[in-house]
């Protein structure tokens, strides 16, 4: 064991739950805020040891632009104490811990914060810029004169969105920009995450069947987890204000009683004539934010910490955008050459359900030989996955994916229960919007 070893000593989150419900009205400041201070209380840690906060976060809100050092002041963490903001769209809080480790493994830190918060609810909705525009001249207008004919245009205006609307015509010119699909379309091959899914469907062999079972298997593993007291282990009860007299303490998302019938009933979404992808085999938009607490071993070792799980290593690539959801095919390799493994190894893996047919698709290149040699340039494959290892307390199709929170809770999903099965190492990975994967490698602490 190296004294400059990155460990992490504990981890929790808030609940997660669906964009428009329970926690809508919920700022991610004050999300980050809570699992910040959660976590600050649950080791008990003195603050004046952190340093540095680091949060991935990917809906910037106006009022809180580095809501890295938001959450950290509002947490109490103290004033001296520098903190910023990460943004690797799906693996945000993937990157906030993969910067926590450089800096504490090239022994410039030893005490780092790393998470990252999201309310997907509030990413505004955007009008066109024709709108903009006369908004713009009506707050420069000089009296009623030049005020009362820019209102009477934006009275027309109103009148073709309210049409707009009705006729659904997102590609009206008088149409609202909805913020969250825009985000979720990528800039230069023009799609949609969810078109880029139904890439992989066609090309990979993918069934609807496969992708329902997938998702309705994800609902059950969930649910099993939250009945069992598994996954309350990760999670911080949030009590909804001002009142404060309701407090969640599950994942809002999970079905218990979701049916493969219920599933099949509906339709595609992104390609509705021959397409595959559904809301049901794919993850919700969600809000949540998630902590975690890492340190050099030699400071734990000081404090009298026992760790929950070494860092071995980490890893990013980057493909075709059109084909972003085999991300993890790409880094997982990467992280497990530096981390001196083989896929063999690995006893359990986290990686993030965007839709089911990404999974599928992952994990069948990862078991390809012709992939490998192709596209990684490598002489062999990566390796054949035990799909009983993969997503065992369920994943994003039933519990969400707050874009900027996902990669530390599949870090700190991943070593909860590496920690209960006693498993040697653990591989929490994702695809990244944009065409990018990340990926990294975690030994349990014994």
């Amino acid at each position: 064991m190296d004294l400059r070893d990155v460990v992490i000593v504990e981890g929790i989150r808030t609940p997660f739950a669906k964009s428009g419900t329970q926690l809508a009205g919920v700022h991610p400041a004050e999300l980050g805020r809570h699992a910040l201070r959660e976590l600050i209380a649950k080791t008990q840690l003195n603050v004046d040891l952190i340093d540095e906060v680091i949060i991935g976060n990917t809906g910037n809100p106006v009022d809180a632009v580095n809501i890295g050092r938001v959450v950290a002041l509002r947490a109490g963490v103290p004033l001296k104490t520098s903190a910023y903001t990460v943004h690797r769209n799906c693996a945000s809080a993937l990157e906030s811990i993969s910067h926590g480790f450089d800096k504490i493994r090239a022994g410039v830190m030893d005490v780092v914060i790393a998470g990252g918060t999201e309310t997907m609810s509030q990413m505004p909705i955007m009008l066109p810029k024709r709108f903009q525009d006369l908004f713009g001249k009506l707050f420069a207008a000089k009296g009623p004169s030049q005020a009362l004919p820019l209102l009477w245009q934006l009275f027309k205006y109103d009148i073709k969105m309210i049409q707009a609307l009705l006729s659904g015509n997102q590609k009206d010119e008088y149409f609202p920009i909805i913020s969250v699909m825009k985000g979720l379309t990528d800039p230069f091959v023009g799609i949609n995450m969810g078109a880029t899914a139904e890439l992989l469907a066609k090309e990979w062999g993918i069934t609807r069947k496969e992708q329902d079972l997938f998702a309705l298997s994800s609902h059950q593993k969930a649910s099993a987890a939250i009945k069992s007291g598994v996954m309350g282990q990760e999670i911080a009860p949030f009590p909804l204000g001002p009142k404060y007299d309701q407090v969640i303490i599950n994942d809002i998302g999970p079905r218990d009683n979701q049916t493969l019938e219920a599933l099949e009933k509906l339709k595609p979404f992104f390609d509705k004539k021959t397409g595959t992808i559904t809301a049901g085999n794919a993850c919700p938009i969600t809000d949540g934010a998630a902590m975690m607490l890492l340190m050099s071993r030699q400071k734990a070792n000081e404090l009298g910490y026992k760790p929950l799980a070494k860092i071995r290593s980490y890893g990013f690539a980057g493909l075709e955008p059109e084909r972003m959801g085999l991300g993890p095919a790409y880094s997982s390799p990467i992280a497990l050459k530096r981390a001196s493994l083989e896929l063999k190894d690995i006893g359990l893996i986290e990686l993030n359900e965007a839709f089911a047919a990404q999974v599928i698709s992952s994990i069948k290149a990862m078991d390809s030989e012709q992939f490998a040699k192709d596209k990684l340039g490598l002489s062999k494959k990566v390796g054949e996955i035990n799909p009983d290892i993969v997503n065992v307390n369920g994943g994003a199709i039933a519990l969400g994916h707050p874009v900027g929170a996902t990669g530390t809770r599949i870090v700190l999903t991943l070593v909860k229960e590496m920690q209960r099965r006693q498993t040697q190492f653990g591989l929490a990975t994702l695809c990244i919007g944009g065409g990018q994967g990340g990926a990294m490698v975690v030994e349990l602490e014994k």
